[in-house]
């Protein structure tokens, strides 16, 4: 953590994130501001996939979409249960901010349906050509995973995915750490060059 206080408004999040910062607490009230050293990342050329993905995606069981249900996407990744939290960062504060970011062409969300039902999916806010990675979940087995590698593939390869904090599971798709003043200095070298985010069939 590096800061506390200010507000989760639209334009607050552009310019934390553009420095770097993200938030993360569950007190709405007094947003906390983190920015970890080192910083997990992922290049998209980079994905690594397992057995079971490779699986999934030979026998085409996802239908995949982009921001069809972004709110809904949110509202899942708030509810999952996860080991070692209580609550959740996304206060509806926050979901109505994100919301009005991804009006603003400045987040998105990657859905993945089995059989109409939305199984999986991720959020995150995009600023030229780096994602920030906010959040993911999962119902069914891969389908978090496909979302992200659908990501990867929708994103160019010079482009980069801020995956905040380093987990083993991040790991093992293909993230790595860098310092934070590499991270720093790749978003002064990122976040300015235009890059608009279309969905790519993954199973070309």
């Amino acid at each position: 953590m590096v800061a506390i206080g200010g507000n989760v408004r639209p334009n607050s999040l552009i310019k934390a994130y553009s420095q770097g910062l993200f938030p993360w607490n569950d007190h709405p009230e007094v947003p906390m501001w983190y920015s970890p050293d080192p910083r997990a990342v992922l290049s998209p050329p980079l994905f690594k996939y397992s057995k079971s993905l490779r699986s999934s995606l030979r026998k085409k069981r996802f239908t995949l979409k982009h921001n069809s249900c972004f709110e809904e996407v949110l509202q899942q990744c708030a509810d999952i249960k996860r080991k070692g939290q209580n609550g959740t960062w996304l206060y509806p504060e926050l979901q109505r901010s994100l919301a009005e970011l991804k009006e603003m062409g400045k987040a998105h969300s990657i859905e993945v349906f089995e059989e109409n039902n939305l199984v999986g999916g991720l959020y995150g806010v995009q600023l030229g050509k780096v994602f920030f990675g906010e959040s993911m979940f999962s119902k069914v087995s891969d389908s978090s995973k496909i979302a992200l590698y659908a990501l990867c593939r929708s994103l160019p390869d010079d482009a980069l995915i801020d995956c905040q904090q380093r987990t083993e599971h991040l790991l093992s798709l293909g993230a790595h750490t860098i310092s934070r003043s590499e991270f720093l200095k790749t978003l002064g070298e990122l976040t300015h060059q235009p890059m608009q985010l279309e969905l790519a069939d993954i199973y070309s």
